[in-house]
């Protein structure tokens, strides 16, 4: 079938098929050096007990089979490994068969990691990730063309991403219309970057302008990416630039990336590099390819209809398999930044005159001196959390008790997800929790107090508490 493939992407291919091999390093990796402490056997919501509550067809995960904190390692060093040799292109240099069950095995593991990953896993970039990564499977290698039908896919794919986004931004929050989100968001977003401030401090009009642009790319732009070239290209590089804005801003793990890895695979990069000759597609592969899409387009109603709902959800999967989601992204915005604070210390009787000493996290704010890190694509899951808890402690519910715990107990799995450990030779006897109001500071006041951030109590998260005996 002449149709099936457009050797104008080929190049267009080979980037996103690295691109997505790196995010795919970095989830794997992330899964590798967190997951004892969040979800091993020994972890704050252990995935044994998880897996005794919910069945294999709620969610398929290999760990159904048997699990171990030593299988869960194994699977997620292969993953890093298994990416690895994508990123350096091994996919290329292997029959097409193979490279396809290499992405296949990759899209298994991660789903079964997400799919035992309980609160830890519920962010939308997990779901596409996983998303992406199926379509990955179909995309073929440089022994054939790039298959329309999975190009056509992906570019549904970042039309939801996006527009969803925009429109959850247009159903939501009235900042979002008056053009006034930006005066807050670079200030109370989740993760503060190490640029955060300094675009908090930029004009309000050009807080204004940067909102109006956000709803450009997000509602109008999409609909291009449908358009023949070089429309759709030029559409899809804006989208590119926009989301590097958003890198430079804050911390969302890898969506961004993703995301311009998708905006990517529209661009035609014929102009710059042509393909290599390419014999045609086996039947089979072709045949594999148009019912994947069919399936595909079919399973896509839902999250079509959820576009156009005036009860639009955001980041939610309608099938175990996370293989067609919806997305969105700050519907709402807060005007004020709370944060968890927690501290310990090591005198057995409390008075008036305890001696408090602070944990410290990696991303999260807590000392006001230190200016915020880049972690992202890298992502910080306990730090995340502690931004959902301090919105309200039922975010935390099933989780901030296990991890008290572990800090009293000095447990050094959970340590090691800190920044700072102000007990290194013996646990604390009693760890508390007060919320904080953080702002960023003036010009003014970080020049006389070298503080990026201000805060003020704001009240008790938890009341101090002791191991039992």
């Amino acid at each position: 079938m002449e149709w099936f493939g457009d050797g104008d992407y080929w190049l267009s291919r080979l980037v996103f098929q690295r691109a997505l091999a790196a995010v795919y390093l970095v989830a794997f990796l992330t899964a590798a050096l967190q997951f004892r402490a969040l979800i091993g056997e020994r972890g704050m919501l252990p995935v044994p007990g998880y897996l005794r509550r919910v069945p294999f067809r709620a969610a398929p995960s290999l760990f159904h089979l048997r699990y171990s904190d030593r299988l869960f390692a194994l699977c997620s060093w292969t993953g890093v490994a298994l990416s690895a040799a994508l990123v350096a292109g091994a996919a290329d240099r292997i029959p097409l068969a193979a490279a396809m069950a290499c992405w296949a095995v990759l899209w298994v593991l991660y789903l079964s990691i997400v799919n035992v990953g309980q609160t830890w896993y519920a962010f939308g970039w997990e779901s596409l990730l996983l998303e992406v990564g199926f379509l990955a499977v179909f995309l073929g290698n440089e022994r054939t063309a790039p298959p329309v039908l999975i190009l056509f896919l992906l570019r549904w794919v970042l039309f939801r991403v996006e527009f969803g986004a925009g429109m959850i931004k247009m159903r939501g929050d009235r900042c979002w219309r008056d053009l006034t989100c930006l005066y807050y968001h670079h200030e109370t977003q989740p993760m503060p970057g190490p640029l955060s401030w300094f675009f908090h401090r930029l004009p309000r009009p050009l807080h204004r302008v940067e909102v109006a642009a956000s709803h450009v790319t997000q509602l109008v732009l999409p609909v291009l990416l449908f358009t023949p070239q070089p429309i759709a290209s030029a559409a899809a590089a804006v989208i590119v630039a926009t989301q590097l804005w958003l890198v430079l801003s804050g911390n969302f793990a890898w969506l961004n990336w993703l995301t311009i890895a998708l905006a990517l695979s529209v661009v035609d990069g014929s102009p710059i590099a042509r393909p290599p000759g390419q014999p045609g597609a086996p039947l089979w592969y072709e045949i594999t390819v148009i019912a994947v899409t069919a399936g595909l387009l079919a399973l896509s109603y839902r999250p079509a209809r959820n576009l156009l709902s005036r009860r639009q959800r955001m980041n939610c999967s309608y099938d175990p398999l996370h293989l067609v989601n919806a997305y969105g992204a700050f519907g709402t915005v807060g005007r004020v930044r709370r944060e968890v604070v927690v501290e310990g210390t090591d005198e057995t009787r409390l008075h008036d005159g305890t001696v408090w000493r602070e944990y410290g996290f990696r991303g999260k704010p807590t000392d006001v001196r230190r200016l915020p890190r880049q972690f992202a694509p890298y992502h910080l899951r306990l730090d995340w959390m502690m931004w959902f808890a301090a919105l309200s402690p039922g975010y935390a519910r099933s989780w901030f008790g296990p991890f008290v715990e572990r800090l009293l107990e000095g447990d050094r799995d959970t340590l090691r997800l800190l920044g700072h450990n102000p007990f290194p030779d013996a646990p604390p006897v009693h760890v508390r929790a007060r919320i904080y109001r953080y702002r960023f500071t003036t010009w003014r006041e970080l020049r006389a107090t070298g503080q990026w951030w201000r805060r003020t109590p704001d009240g008790e998260f938890l009341r101090p508490t002791r191991l039992r005996r």
